[in-house]
């Protein structure tokens, strides 16, 4: 992929007070300027980023509807009424309503969930489920990660006189469900002074709000953080703010005393005695969890969850960790179709989108394959799966164009939808697709500008070797938990050589290990390079050249440092 450098560059004044920063707080000018780029410009400022607290967290009673919630619960818990907890199948719903059920089962026995399956049920809340509910006396519905465009369904519930708590994220309708309560920190009546928790952390402060209320001790929750942590990841929301707080507590309950459930998980992903991060999370833990609504039923993972015997949940969790491997080929023989597709479109280098369908497609893998061309292919991403007369489908955008618009401008022809900024599911009746696709791809065209259709690496600075002392990288894990927000930092060092050690690796000789110098210092840098096998013929040539790269650690080697190379470029005036 051919990315565009952009160097961060700040002003005379701004690098004057990261330098003041820097000696105020003995950390590298670099790591200071990162804290300004994040809003914080005091001492005091930066320690609570570097140590969140949980005392830190917002008031929950700040959030509208908290105390009609907190209201309805009390009183279904009193006059002993049977509650559901109910999802979304993805990581987040499973998430949220394994912390809400496992949180109120240990006070109150007449509560259970609910998971609705990908296949019967489709996404969200449905009449038929509402049916189920009212079956079994439910009376009272949490509702976590869906529900708040579910204005008929509840509607259809209060006749048949059941409550909804909704507890949701996504962006509502003009008209608000007639639910009990509403707590969603994107309404636009809502004055929460936090507006990007995902489903799991909205469940969080809904049961932090009813413990707050019965004089319930915090420390029962914070076993809880860990589910909080997942979901922050997966989910891909901005890790600042509260979220910062509940993922950085959350990561540290996964690596002291997690679940049982969550035990059995890290022992099929292979993380035992490791200590796991946000990428473990987003890449190993996460896609686990959310195989089985993939692939067979998101309640298989709530099942595993809240197992109390860790032979059981070991067995769960193998169960899902299959999941996850079918899920892994059915995803890549979707991406070959879908790319063989792609490659045979008309005049496809004047595309500014790709909509691609199949009848063949599998749909709890069609977010993932979406994902993939939109980063292959650099432009905002429809894949649809038909079934019949009716296709599921998922948007994926590209860094700063907002997808949810362009889903939303053709509403006329989508049966529903929702979302996020960057990614969207909808489903579209078969005889609308192509219309959707020739209006998308105009109002992409529209509203896309020309930095958002080339991939672009934001590198924070230009360092030498000598500047990756232990103390610097030290101080740069203080900044983890890393994501949308505090995104993990790049570094640039040029005029840098192939030590004579480099060597492509990998089964396909893919990869490049490496072994580097640069002209200002005699440090030998380390580094992996993935998928740029073919650019070792020129590294090997002893030409210089300038990398961009992350600075991690290998695990494997005594946790020393190693350099993610993200691209590399000639420098300049060399051949």
């Amino acid at each position: 992929m051919n990315y565009q450098w952009k160097f961060r560059t700040p002003s005379a004044q701004a690098q004057e007070k990261a330098q003041q920063l820097a000696d105020d707080m003995g950390i590298h000018p670099a790591l200071a300027q990162m804290l300004l780029q994040r809003g914080i410009g005091t001492v005091r400022e930066a320690r609570r980023f570097f140590h969140p607290v949980l005392s830190d967290l917002l008031d929950p009673f700040l959030m509208k509807d908290m105390g009609r919630a907190v209201e309805r619960l009390n009183e279904a818990i009193g006059m002993k009424e049977k509650i559901l907890v109910y999802g979304d199948y993805d990581v987040d719903g499973c998430t949220a309503v394994t912390l809400v059920y496992k949180f109120l089962n240990s006070f109150y026995s007449n509560v259970d969930y609910f998971i609705p399956d990908r296949y019967d049920d489709g996404y969200g809340l449905t009449k038929r489920n509402v049916d189920r509910a009212a079956a079994l006396g439910v009376k009272v519905i949490i509702i976590l990660d869906c529900g708040i465009k579910a204005v008929e369904e509840i509607a259809y519930a209060r006749e048949l006189g059941i409550d909804f708590i909704i507890c949701d994220h996504h962006m509502p309708d003009d008209e608000l469900p007639p639910a009990y309560a509403i707590l969603d920190p994107k309404r636009e009546d809502e004055t929460y002074p936090y507006h990007d928790l995902c489903g799991c952390g909205i469940g969080f402060k809904f049961m932090q709000a009813f413990a707050q209320n019965n004089g319930i001790e915090f420390n029962k929750l914070v076993p809880m953080l860990e589910l909080c942590a997942v979901s922050i990841g997966a989910d891909i929301v901005p890790i600042m703010g509260e979220n910062r707080i509940l993922a950085y507590h959350g990561l540290r309950q996964l690596n002291s005393s997690p679940s049982i459930g969550m035990q059995a998980i890290i022992s099929v992903c292979g993380l035992e005695n490791k200590e796991i991060t946000m990428n473990d999370v987003i890449f190993r833990i996460g896609p686990r969890i959310n195989a089985s609504g993939r692939i067979q039923n998101g309640s298989e993972t709530i099942d595993l969850l809240v197992e109390r015997d860790f032979d059981k949940a070991v067995e769960r969790a193998n169960t899902i960790n299959n999941y996850n491997d079918a899920r892994r080929d059915i995803d890549k023989q979707m991406t070959e179709e879908a790319n063989t597709i792609v490659d045979s479109m008309k005049n496809l280098d004047d595309k500014r989108s790709i909509v691609v369908w199949s009848d063949s497609w599998h749909k709890g893998v069609i977010g993932i394959v979406a994902a993939r061309l939109a980063e292959l292919y650099y432009r905002p991403t429809v894949v649809m799966a038909i079934d019949g007369d009716t296709a599921s489908a998922s948007a994926r955008s590209v860094t700063g164009f907002d997808i949810y618009s362009a889903v939303q401008s053709c509403r006329d022809l989508v049966e529903n939808f929702g979302g996020h900024t960057y990614a969207v599911g909808l489903s579209i009746k078969k005889d609308n697709i192509r219309e959707f696709a020739r209006r998308f791809e105009q109002f992409v065209e529209d509203h896309i500008t020309d930095e958002q259709t080339h991939p672009t690496l934001t590198i924070e600075r230009t360092i030498d070797f000598r500047d990756i002392t232990k103390k610097f990288h030290h101080d740069l894990k203080r900044f983890r938990p890393f994501g949308p927000g505090n995104t993990k930092p790049l570094f640039c060092t040029r005029n840098v050589y192939d030590y004579g050690t480099s060597k492509v690796v990998g089964r396909d000789q893919e990869h490049i290990k490496l072994e580097l110098v640069d002209n200002k210092s005699n440090n030998i840098m380390n580094g992996i390079a993935f998928g740029q096998g073919s650019r070792a013929r020129f590294i090997k040539s002893k030409s210089a050249f300038d990398i961009c790269y992350s600075i991690e650690e290998n695990t494997y080697k005594h946790n020393e440092v190693q350099l993610q190379i993200e691209d590399i470029q000639p420098t300049e005036g060399e051949d």
